[in-house]
């Protein structure tokens, strides 16, 4: 099956609308792809790749999901939403992914919901409290801007699928990104306490963008991004060491446990259940 193939199997509608359809219990996400394994790709690295890339779109999902009720405007509320809506469509294929070449048959439920916060491989930027919504538009100028980069790359990998994920998620993750900036460039250059506010959470986020940079070497392309929104809205990219530790390595901030008890607390409770 050719790249081109995949990505539509993807992309495309399907008469069953039902199978892409959120909470309707369908199985197979990848239903109709092509997904054997191409020679040369190791299973185990790509499975491995799949469940930290799954696991920073579901953390990051799962805090944009906090926003609702909470977003300064409706509209807001609405463009949250379905950002972090994209990225659990994101979590859910590439979980899908991973249970079928990491040899165990795993869905995505039980890479989601019954796994504890040390089995995560989410970078921690991705975990942290949501903050006033200043922070939260930084963080996701950073986020997507980073998974971008990262995405693009993987359009060439050697694996169809993961290929033809990446291929998705570049057009969903640009507009995460404008959305993202224009909201950067609007409140830093906006009144005395958004601009204030925006120092703010820039100060807060820059510790982690070296944990970014280990993950993925897309350094070039993250600093220009955020070297032009920051410059469009009056600000400066504070210069800060890097914290230790990795998300990547299972090593998290006290954040991410309560996080996931939310996440998992119906699934955990009702482990048989169906909806």
């Amino acid at each position: 099956m050719s790249d081109d193939h995949v990505y539509l199997t993807l992309a495309e509608g399907h008469e069953d609308d039902t199978r892409w359809a959120y909470g309707t219990g369908f199985e197979d996400p990848l239903h109709g792809v092509d997904t054997t394994v191409p020679e040369g790709v190791d299973a185990g690295v790509l499975a491995a790749d799949c469940v930290a890339l799954a696991d920073d779109a579901l953390v990051s999902a799962q805090r944009l999901a906090e926003w609702v009720t909470r977003a300064p405007e409706l509209e807001e509320e609405v463009a949250l939403a379905n950002i972090g809506l994209d990225l659990l469509g994101q979590a859910r294929l590439l979980y899908s992914r991973a249970g079928q070449v990491d040899g165990t048959g795993r869905d995505e439920d039980a890479y989601a919901y019954f796994r504890d916060a040390d089995d995560f491989r989410n970078v921690r930027l991705a975990e942290l409290p949501g903050g006033d919504f200043a922070f939260a538009v930084v963080r996701l100028l950073v986020l997507s801007s980073w998974r971008l980069a990262h995405f693009r790359r993987l359009e060439a990998h050697p694996d169809p699928v993961l290929a033809a994920v990446a291929a998705k998620g570049v057009k969903e993750l640009t507009y995460h990104r404008q959305y993202a900036a224009e909201w950067c460039v609007r409140l830093g250059d906006g009144t005395d306490e958004s601009h204030r506010r925006m120092r703010a959470a820039l100060d807060e986020v820059a510790p982690y963008l070296g944990e970014l940079h280990t993950a993925y070497d897309v350094r070039d392309e993250v600093a220009d991004d955020l070297r032009q929104v920051t410059e469009a809205a009056g600000l400066t990219l504070p210069v800060y060491r890097p914290l230790p530790g990795s998300g990547r390595a299972g090593e998290h901030t006290e954040h991410l446990a309560p996080l996931l008890t939310e996440l998992q607390g119906i699934a955990r409770a009702h482990p048989e259940a169906t909806w």
